[in-house]
């Protein structure tokens, strides 16, 4: 009997629903702030974002220890998305996955905009002051927010499981290595590269002007969450060249920490965490 595609993500859909109305409800009273005062939008540059990777990095350096030890949980949740996608027969969705990891790199990166935050005060800092964001007044924002991305990150997949079954057809392929031929040597795989890199970006882009700056705003200021995401969305208006070549950069950077099994992630992470709050700091008056 041919084997079909099958995945806890249709589950997950069904109940989104309910869980949707609710925090919709929760953004109507975490956003309350005044939206006609906006947070003044500056004008970014390409040497802005070496600035502020280099200044990641010297965060990065300045707290080395204390930054891997927070975001090692990072890659090993990707090892472990990585084995259930093997265990159940989901290798078509395991390039989608990872790529999908990075929409929701803002909000594993919360705890570093806080290292990064302190620091900038003159602080001295400790690994645990990354766990700082649940003692925030925005940390019911930035946990909604966080919501809507993981949500974002389960659609993605259930449309890329779709463009697969349309090109591909239903069955699930025999191994990792007999899809991998089938996709660069057939006409439907290349269909289905085409058109999952355009959607892809689709997504990513969503993601990019929901949250470039919407965290760290929501961190740094006394804000409603409505605020900090029509800033955000303001921010890539004004900047739409800089802020893409953003996105391009961090998509580049996660794929090759992605390559060693995940593992340079541990390097990756930190530094564009800490490269988002300088970021931020450059493009929000």
């Amino acid at each position: 009997m041919a084997k079909t595609i099958g995945n806890p993500i249709s589950w997950a859909a069904q109940n989104l629903g309910a869980a949707s109305d609710h925090v919709s409800d929760s953004v109507s009273k975490l956003g309350s702030a005044d939206t006609t005062h906006l947070p003044m939008v500056q004008t970014l540059t390409m040497q802005d974002l070496r600035a502020c990777l280099k200044a990641g990095y010297h965060d990065f350096v300045e707290t080395r220890a204390d930054a891997i030890f927070i975001v090692l949980i990072y890659p090993i949740a990707g090892l472990l998305m990585f084995g259930f996608a093997l265990n159940v027969n989901m290798v078509p969705l395991l390039a989608p996955l990872i790529a999908g990891f990075a929409l929701i790199g803002p909000v594993a990166a919360v705890g570093l905009y806080e290292i990064s935050r302190k620091r900038e005060q003159g602080s001295t800092v400790h690994w645990l002051d990354a766990f700082g964001v649940f003692r925030s007044p925005a940390f019911g924002a930035i946990l909604v927010l966080g919501f809507y991305l993981v949500m974002l990150l389960l659609i993605w997949l259930m449309v890329a499981q779709s463009i697969y079954t349309h090109t591909m057809g239903p069955e699930a392929p025999a191994s990792l290595g007999t899809f991998a031929k089938q996709a660069v040597t057939t006409v439907a795989g290349w269909t289905m590269m085409v058109v999952g890199l355009a959607v892809g970006f689709v997504f990513a882009l969503c993601a990019l002007a929901i949250s470039v700056v919407s965290f760290p705003l929501l961190l740094d200021r006394q804000v409603g969450l409505p605020v900090a995401v029509v800033t955000s969305f303001r921010v890539l208006r004004h900047n739409p060249g800089v802020i893409l070549t953003w996105g391009f950069i961090v998509a580049a950077l996660l794929f090759l920490g992605a390559l060693p099994m995940l593992l340079g992630l541990i390097i990756v992470m930190p530094v564009l965490g800490h490269a988002t709050w300088h970021l931020y700091r450059r493009a929000v008056a």
